[in-house]
């Protein structure tokens, strides 16, 4: 009966710790997420463009529907600019 209890309690232990990583890990994601989009940002050289300018921006991008013709001249454009820092990181 004792070893019972042990184990159950060791149970609810680990089971808690499981629940405290889970709700950390969110927030950590959500962190990583932001730091991401920033950095977005700051490539595509708007680091000190006006807040609500970037907001609209945006806002209009996320209206233009996938698989336009807009939709893949911009995904064109973003992934050219991934290549061509990846080049210039090479060559450092």
């Amino acid at each position: 009966m004792v070893h019972r209890l042990r184990r159950m309690d060791q149970r609810i232990v680990f089971l808690e710790r499981k629940r405290q990583r889970r709700m950390t890990q969110e927030p950590k994601r959500e962190t990583r997420e932001k730091i991401i989009l920033g950095g977005l940002i700051i490539k595509a050289g708007l680091k000190n463009a006006d807040r609500a300018f970037l907001l609209g921006a945006l806002i209009e991008a996320n209206r233009v529907p996938v698989g336009t013709v807009e939709h893949d001249r911009l995904c064109a454009l973003g992934a050219e600019a991934f290549r061509a820092e990846a080049r210039a990181l090479m060559k450092l």
